[in-house]
């Protein structure tokens, strides 16, 4: 691999107009633009300027005569950012570049070259979405299983396709990569089949088919491969850490035994691992492309060294060298603060972002991020009593699919003349969980198991869950509320949803925040079960955890000037005030030498709580029993206790005292395996504390 330090640096005379392609740019971003031939890896840090560096580059490498405009090819992973690309390309005076996704090439593709080999056939029309066909197939599933979100198992269909897995081996290979299907891998594999024999009759393609198509093409059709390496000789792709295994075998495929390729990425923003992405193909490019050049951009232009030294330090703390640059001047030292409960850190919050606006940030410029859709009511509900103008970006929790089908019973019972209809109050909360449970199989205590373990069955369990949760806390503050009523106050809070502030605060989840940047950015919520989520946990999968860890540092390094990470000591879950952590990031986050971890805030607990040890605290009969324990397995195995189980855990366990295998399992840091392994002991435990 050949160092940075070898690319010549030429000089150029200053009314020559390729200097304006370099002026502006520092050190590390002018070699990066200067290096036009051969293969480059270019590792672009959060807010390091890559998408000037890609655009500059392919205009330096077409006024140097390297390419002409309409050989050059620049890959994006989204329509948008192709757009934004291609306009700034457009403003360089290169309107001939091409600046596509994957799928839109390849789509290009299949439509020059299907009726030469399909009889004249013209190219198959393109399924927008695969929920049409997979919806009636998931109904007809058997028992509980046609409750799964037919979203899960469209998603797992594609994590199949994008690595050219046929529905005859997609158990064998599921298994074989430890995969946890959304229903069992037979029934997937038949859902999987009969969707591929109804997209065929409707003669339709689906997106992963469009890369599959051009792979066959490419690979069968040797003067096809040939015509499409001519008219595309040098490539960009930006996003590269978000590449999939087809993805990739479509790239070496249009590059052939050429070498003017250059892929950009960061894999500390790789975050969509459950599509089939991968930062293993950035990681590994220069080992695979002998003689790569591999640059690193470091300069960080969007956010404060304050914000920069606190991302840094999440990062280090998987013994990372990794160090983004701040080029910006100082700015306030980032909050993070503890709170006595959910209610103390919603108006911390609140406090937080009217002091931002008093100071001068624009609402716009204000953004609130969250791990999962179902956590922004009760945001939404602070904000509206604090008089705070908000938006939703992305999909709007009262817009989600189930939490629009449960409205759709709940109105249903109100214009019904059931006996149900008059039902009031508490009785009313009841009514409607029986209602959902019977009509959407909801069940607020279901294990992960039952409710589903796709990303979609997570997000619709905790969406009926805040519903339930806003019901009751409606039913509880009014003894008379009807059907009638409860859904009027519903859909009151749907339309304030609906019509938030353009100019409002943004309020989003971690995913949708990745390319985008405010002023001001709070992550509430920063606990274990939360961030990293639940199932990451206990899936004892440590990538699932670091993808967690992923999605902080991409939310962190989303703030300008201004980061608050908050969380609560306690918090209302499924009704019942339970005990929380904080986040194990939070940790990572301590300066060098420094015990301090967070700002307390908010009144104090009550004098009583301290008279005897809290469950899960230091001192606690069940908490200590369980460190013995504990300590006499990791000698037995002749490991560290906390590969046993981690502290939190334990003290989970002692809050939670859990009587059965299921309520166990729910804890999180218990997964299958130590289910399996230790869960009888662990409750035998419970058993003889709490019966003593």
């Amino acid at each position: 691999m050949a160092p940075a330090s070898l690319v010549l640096m030429p000089s150029l005379h200053p009314e020559d107009p390729r200097e304006d392609l370099l002026a502006d740019l520092d050190a590390e971003q002018r070699l990066a633009v200067l290096a036009v031939r051969g293969p480059v890896v270019i590792l672009a840090g959060a807010g390091s300027g890559k998408t000037r560096v890609i655009s500059r580059r392919t205009a330096y490498a077409i006024a140097t005569g390297v390419v002409p405009q309409d050989q050059a090819l620049v890959v994006t992973f989204t329509d948008k950012a192709a757009g934004e690309m291609g306009e700034r390309l457009r403003l360089l005076g290169l309107p001939g570049v091409t600046a596509r996704t994957f799928h839109a090439q390849a789509l290009s593709q299949l439509r020059h070259f299907w009726p030469s080999r399909h009889d004249g056939e013209a190219l198959p029309a393109l399924l927008p979405s695969k929920l049409p066909l997979v919806t009636p197939l998931a109904r007809h599933l058997p028992g509980n299983y046609k409750f799964r979100p037919a979203k899960d198992l469209a998603d797992e269909i594609e994590w199949a396709k994008v690595r050219s897995i046929a529905p005859r081996d997609y158990e064998r290979e599921a298994a074989a990569a430890h995969r946890e299907p959304p229903i069992p891998g037979d029934l997937l594999a038949r859902v999987f089949d009969q969707y591929e024999r109804l997209k065929v009759k409707a003669h339709r393609l689906d997106f992963e088919d469009l890369l599959l198509e051009t792979v066959r093409l490419l690979e069968d059709d040797a003067v096809a491969a040939e015509t499409v390496r001519a008219r595309k000789s040098w490539i960009s792709v930006d996003e590269y850490q978000d590449t999939n295994p087809l993805q990739e075998r479509l790239l070496e495929l249009w590059m052939g035994d050429r070498r003017d390729l250059c892929v950009v990425g960061d894999e500390d923003q790789t975050i969509y691992a459950f599509t089939g992405a991968s930062s293993v193909y950035l990681r590994s490019f220069a080992t695979r492309w002998p003689g790569a050049l591999q640059l690193s951009l470091v300069r960080n232009y969007r956010s404060s060294p304050q914000v920069l030294a606190l991302a840094n330090r999440l990062i280090a703390a998987e013994g990372r060298t990794k160090q983004l640059v701040p080029t910006r001047p100082d700015g306030p030292d980032p909050v993070t603060a503890k709170h006595t409960n959910d209610v103390v850190e919603l108006a911390a919050l609140c406090a937080w972002i009217t002091q931002r606006l008093a100071d001068g940030t624009k609402p716009g410029e204000v953004a609130v991020l969250v791990r999962m859709n179902a956590q922004l009511p009760p945001i939404e509900e602070a904000l509206t009593r604090a008089g705070i103008a908000y938006q939703v970006r992305g999909l709007q929790f009262y817009a989600r699919p189930e939490v629009r089908t449960a409205v759709l019973e709940l109105r249903k019972l109100a214009a019904s003349a059931s006996p149900d209809a008059a039902v009031t109050g508490a009785g009313l909360a009841g009514r409607v969980r029986a209602l959902w449970h019977e009509v959407l199989g909801f069940d607020e205590a279901a294990e992960d198991e039952e409710a589903g373990s796709g990303q979609e069955a997570r997000e619709q369990q905790a969406s009926l869950e805040t519903l339930l949760a806003i019901v009751e806390s409606l039913a509880a503050a009014d003894a008379t509320l009807t059907a009638s009523g409860l859904l009027a106050a519903l859909e009151a809070r749907a339309t304030h949803e609906r019509e938030g502030s353009a100019d409002g605060v943004n309020l989003l989840t971690l995913h949708r925040a990745k390319g985008l940047e405010w002023d001001a950015v709070a992550l509430p919520s920063l606990e274990e079960g939360n961030l990293p989520i639940r199932q990451a946990v206990s899936s004892e999968d440590p990538e699932a955890v670091a993808e967690e860890r992923r999605l902080l540092y991409v939310g962190m390094t989303r703030a300008r000037e201004h980061l608050l990470l908050s969380w609560a000591l306690q918090r209302d879950v499924r009704g019942r005030v339970a005990r929380r952590e904080a986040s194990r990031f939070l940790d990572d986050l301590r300066p060098p030498r420094s015990n301090r971890v967070t700002i307390l805030t908010g009144s104090p607990m009550h004098p009583a709580a301290d008279r005897a040890p809290r469950p899960g605290a230091s001192g606690d009969p069940l908490f200590e029993a369980l460190r013995v324990w504990r300590t006499e397995q990791a000698r037995l195995a002749a490991v560290p206790p906390y590969v046993i189980a981690h502290d939190n855990t334990l003290a989970l366990i002692a809050e939670s005292r859990p009587r059965t295998r299921p309520a166990l399992r729910r804890i999180p840091g218990i997964g299958p395996d130590k289910l399996d392994r230790y869960g009888d002991e662990i409750l035998a435990i419970v058993e003889r504390l709490l019966a003593g």
